[in-house]
This record gives structure tokens, sequence and C-alpha cells, in this order.
């Protein structure tokens, strides 16, 4: 997908790269980032991943802490300066008379933001809800699905715990049966991947929930083959994208997903506290709202939203996250992530003792990476890495995965990884 400015600057209404770049950033370097983006569109997204001045320019973007390297981007992501403005500037707004602000002004603002959100996921923006984050549109199909005593749903030991214990939940109320795939991972083999899931399906199969990329250990899922073999059989088809959607350059219905939810606080870098859900548009009127509202079989994504009064300030900043992803553009930026998680990778990779789980090929591993040392908790590497070095990482020990998750972004610089790699060295050493 190509990068085109001037389609760019005229759908943020800005009449020059200077424009749009002294609303992004400090006015003295604001020409700096025009020459970035103007050098950028004679680069191939491959050539410019490794670019480091250019990226230097997006870092600016954002306010990270100069004391802390946030290698934890898997759980939430900062956003950059512009979306943060805007939604201070919302609230602000909202304030002075909620009620009027809130419901006849910002309020409005939801169906311009709905067919942003539609044209960045590929599909129509009457099958596009905006809600919190994943979680609440995942539960929301989960519970809404009109399932009965005996139908079979298929999902991975590897799914999210708030995925796994949704369902659980419908198994104890609703007599369902779970059928667990348990998967053996890192994997790049496709055939293996796919038939852990086709061999669990049986003529009792109604459901099959799958997660585009497993946030554990950033394990990459061949979702359109799944699917497809699903559908061959009749089974409807979940798909949790928390960490693929704006992180892989991809539309929705490509996929082949009947309902698909994602938190556009990790990867679209829009505020904490938003999300998307998306519902194929015949399947709206078969699933009841996680929220009641006045009819709950009416086939319009909007019956997905009566969560009542909510932060329309948080909502409305997300078309600044919308513009500053379009900015950089879906391919950049996954070729980006990639290349920081392998770039740490790569160096790590022959230390003696070090085991990683995450494949460094582009088909099945995006920016998240996970590591191991032999004879040591991955609590104690990610001790080290932040009392030694300040750097931020998470541990993860969930089913058959354990070890410590690192996630890169945008901001992140190869200097950053230098220090992680340094860390990780030193720690393996005997």
């Amino acid at each position: 997908m190509s990068f085109n400015r001037r389609r760019f600057l005229q759908k943020a209404g800005l009449s020059s790269a200077a424009a749009f770049a002294s609303s992004l950033v400090q006015p003295a370097w604001s020409k700096a980032l025009e020459k970035a983006l103007l050098k950028a569109e004679q680069l191939p997204p491959d050539s410019l991943a490794s670019d480091e001045d250019f990226w230097y320019y997006i870092q600016q973007s954002f306010t990270v802490s100069p004391s802390l390297i946030n290698l934890n981007n898997g759980g939430v992501s900062p956003a950059p300066k512009t979306v943060q403005d805007a939604m201070k500037r919302y609230y602000d707004f909202s304030n002075e008379a909620p009620s009027y602000y809130m419901w006849r002004i910002l309020d409005q603002g939801r169906e311009t933001l709905r067919n942003n959100l539609a044209n960045l996921a590929g599909c129509s923006a009457e099958e596009i809800a905006i809600n919190r984050n994943s979680s609440e549109g995942l539960e929301t199909i989960i519970f809404g699905l009109p399932l009965k005593e005996g139908d079979e749903v298929v999902a991975s030991k590897q799914d999210y715990p708030n995925v796994v214990h949704a369902w659980q939940q419908r198994e104890i109320r609703d007599k369902i049966k779970l059928v667990w795939v348990n998967l053996e991972l890192p994997s790049e083999d496709e055939a293996y991947l796919v038939k852990s899931f086709v061999s669990a399906f049986t003529p009792k199969t109604k459901v099959v929930n799958i997660t585009h990329i497993i946030n554990w250990n950033g394990q990459i899922l061949p979702v359109k083959k799944i699917a497809a073999e699903a559908h061959k059989r009749g089974i409807e088809v979940l798909v949790d994208g928390a960490h693929s959607f704006a992180h892989l350059d991809f539309k929705i219905p490509e996929l082949g997903a009947d309902y698909f939810a994602s938190s556009l606080h990790k990867w679209l870098y829009a505020p904490i506290g938003s999300g998307v859900l998306y519902v194929r548009k015949e399947k709206i009127k078969n699933i009841y709202p996680l929220f009641a509202s006045d009819d709950p079989f009416k086939d319009d994504i909007r019956k997905f939203e009566a969560l009542g009064t909510r932060p329309f300030f948080i909502e409305q900043a997300i078309g600044k996250a919308i513009e500053f992803h379009e900015m950089i553009g879906a391919e950049r930026k996954q070729k980006r992530l990639h290349y920081l998680k392998n770039y740490w990778m790569e160096k790590v990779k022959n230390i003696p003792k070090v085991k990683l789980h995450t494949s460094l090929d582009p088909s099945y591993g995006g920016a998240i990476g996970m590591i191991s040392i032999e004879g040591k908790k991955p609590a104690e590497l990610d001790a080290w890495l932040f009392n030694k070095h300040k750097i931020h990482t998470t541990t993860i020990v969930w089913e058959n995965i354990s070890g410590v998750r690192i996630t890169p972004n945008v901001y992140t610089t190869t200097k950053n990884l230098d220090v992680l790699v340094e860390g990780i060295t030193t720690f393996a050493k005997p």
C-alpha cells in the first residue's frame, strides 16, 4: 500500500505538510518531519523499516518517558501527542456544559468516526460499532450468540483469559460444550495450525474462536484458512483481533470473520479505553446486545452501543489516531514493527541458554516477541531488565507458554533495543 502525501493531507483537512507537522509536533522540528515524509515517498517500506532518521521524527510525536524503556506495548500503547491533546480538548469542552456538549455536539460525531473506522477496516460503516476494548466486543458476541445446550464451540487454550472465562461462563449457564485446542508454539507450519482447529470440528460445532495474533508470544494464526474451513461446515467465526488491527496490513472482510473485535488503544494508538466491534451485516439481527437496547433483534449495528453515558472525549479522539496511522501507512508500519522485533531477536538467538518463542518470519510474527533463559524463571529476567537497565517488559506464564514478552513500538529506537540486548546478554552469562 503506497503512501500518498497529497491524499493524506486532503483527508486530514490540511493544506500542506508543514501545516500537518505543526499540528503534530513542536515547531522547532516540524520542517524536519516534513522532509522525512517527503523522503519516505521515494522509499519502499522494506527499505524505510531500518531508516532510523525517519523513525526518529515519528518518535518525537510521542511523550514517552526518557527514564524508562517501555517494551510492554503489547499491553497498551501510549498515544501520540495529537491524540492526547484532542482527548484533553474534548474533555474540557464537555465540561463546559456536559449534557449539551456531550450529547448534542460530540455524540453527533460518532457517525463520521464510524465511517472513518469502516474505511480503515475495509467494510461498511453499518458493520462497525464503537466500544471500549476488545474484551467488550468479544463478550458481546460470546454472550449474544443464540447457542443452546449441546452446541459446541472450538477455542484455543492460548486465547486471552477474558475470552476463555467468558466461554466458560456460557458453558456453565447454557450447558454448551467447549472443545479446546492446545497449540504447540511457536509454529511456522500453517498446515499444523489449520489442522489443529479443523480436527476439533464436529457436526455439533457452531462457532470457532480464533485469536489472530496470540498476545502471549505474538504468534500469527492463519485465520483466513481456518475460517474458510469453518464456513464449509456452516460454522461461524469469531476473531480476536486485539493485537492485529492497525498492526498487520489487512482488511477485516479478507479474514472471513463473521465477528471481529479489537482494542484501539493498542496498535492504532487511540486513547486508552477505546475499541471496535465488526459484525457482518447479515449477522447483526441474530446477536443479543450485551447492554439492552429497545429491540434486541434489529439489524442496526448501533444496538451494540447502548452503553449509556460514556467518555465521549475519548471516543472522538480516535479520529486523530486514525490520521496518525494513515500518515505512517499500514504497510510501512507493519514492516517497521517486524524489523524491530527481529532486530533484537537476531542479536540474542545464538546466545547459550537463550530460547526464543516467536517466529522471525513475518507470516507468523509481528512486533511481539518472547524469550526465556534456560535455568531461570521468567520473572527473574523481567526483574533484571528493569532493575539494571530500566526496561519495562512483562512476565508470561500461561498454559504451555512461559517467558518474558518484549514488545517495541514505532517510537522505539534501535539504541533502546541495543540496551535490551546488553541486558539479556549479561543475564544469560553463566
